[in-house]
């Protein structure tokens, strides 16, 4: 070996051969299942389709109508939610354009009693578990806690702290099997959960404790990972090399990857992963693949890191589009029902807005509470001495 052999040999590799490789991240790859392609036809029933298919059978007009309604008004309202925040009636709006199908397909997917613990914005599975949209506004208006009856709707508080709900969805479904409520093979009684968040929540140490939990403990629990591809300015590449559902083989427990702007797709993959929970048979990571076309948040700038060339690409596979592609070729929906629905999400807008910009500031004494179940003396002690401050102004 030559001298400069031996100094090849020995020297560091440069930073660059550890870049991870470049890839079409509009391309979910040949174990994605999806259902229905961006131009809005319908894919066959391929190998990874099939073991799903089955669960869109009983799927008739009437039903899918109402998935496309739930979409459009979804969007209506998370434009308003922005709008809203922009004109100065809400401290922040987390948007979720263009996650609208990965969250309403996982949305119709769950029962009654099945109970879903989300990040921050997932307003569109909120809007299936019947939560008012006007309690969303509250929160981010800073004039609520987010505190909608979660024993009626089985939809958990708004997370802000990034997979702190993953393990909070693992504790509830230990729970879940603590009670017997699954895998007594009542439909009525057998429960599961899903938690949600982004590929940025899969970087969290919580979420990961919250996978090796649920797979010992066979927990009735679905983890539901909306890929959109951006954890506020760091791409994918910056936050794994291996994709979210294969790294469930790491954890015991199996990994599908859906179309996640293919509202049928996403709703056959969670309600086949939903049942194999709540029949006793553990643990299923979906990854939602799919694009944030907005902002991270109303705080955040998206030119500063993606060019408005990628989000154009993301624009031709827009989740609604390819709904009203689908029905519209089907004769299911014509141009009349369509206008009648924009014309409901109009009347939508105009009520939250009206809702949030007239919401009454909670009296002080509030914040004290909802903080324990039973009394606890230090929360009086400090509840008596803040009303007695503010008494003290009313001179």
């Amino acid at each position: 070996m030559s001298d400069e052999e031996v100094a090849r040999s020995a020297a560091p590799e440069s930073p660059a051969s550890h870049e991870p490789p470049q890839r079409d991240i509009t391309d979910g790859g040949p174990e994605m299942v999806q259902f229905l392609a961006a131009d809005g036809t319908r894919v066959p029933v391929t190998d990874v389709n099939s073991p799903y298919a089955a669960y869109l059978e009983d799927l008739d007009g009437e039903a899918m109508k109402g998935m496309l309604r739930d979409l459009i008004l979804v969007r209506r309202f998370d434009a308003e939610g922005f709008a809203l925040q922009r004109q100065g009636e809400l401290g922040l709006w987390p948007s979720l354009l263009g996650q609208e199908a990965a969250q309403v397909g996982a949305g119709r997917a769950m029962r009654p009693q099945d109970y879903a613990f989300p990040g921050y914005r997932e307003h569109g599975v909120a809007w299936c578990k019947g939560v008012d949209p006007e309690n969303l506004l509250g929160m981010f208006r800073g004039v609520n806690h987010g505190g909608w009856d979660s024993n009626e709707n089985n939809f958990h508080l708004y997370t802000i702290v990034i997979g702190n709900q993953m393990l909070h969805g693992v504790g509830y479904a230990m729970g879940v099997q603590r009670d017997g409520d699954y895998a007594t093979g009542d439909p009525e009684r057998d429960t599961a959960v899903m938690a949600f968040t982004g590929d940025g929540g899969t970087s969290q140490g919580d979420y990961n404790e919250a996978l090796v939990f649920a797979a010992v403990a066979n927990a009735p629990i679905v983890f539901f990972v909306q890929n959109n591809h951006w954890a506020i300015s760091e791409p994918n590449d910056r936050q794994f090399v291996i994709p979210p559902y294969r790294r469930a083989d790491g954890f015991g427990m199996p990994g599908v990857r859906v179309d996640g702007n293919d509202v049928l797709a996403s709703y056959a993959v969670t309600r086949a992963a939903l049942e194999r929970a709540r029949g006793g048979q553990g643990p299923t990571l979906i990854e939602a693949f799919t694009y944030r076309m907005g902002a991270h948040t109303t705080s955040d700038d998206p030119t500063k890191y993606r060019i408005s060339a990628e989000v154009d690409l993301w624009k031709a596979k827009d989740p609604i589009d390819r709904m009203k592609k689908y029905l519209s070729a089907e004769g299911i929906i014509d141009e009349a029902w369509v206008e009648g629905i924009e014309t409901e999400a109009d009347e939508l807008a105009k009520r939250i807005r009206h809702a949030c910009q007239t919401m009454p500031n909670p009296p002080h004494e509030e914040m004290f509470q909802h903080v324990y179940v039973d009394a606890h003396p230090l929360v009086e002690r400090e509840a008596a001495e803040f009303a007695a401050y503010h008494a003290g102004f009313e001179d």
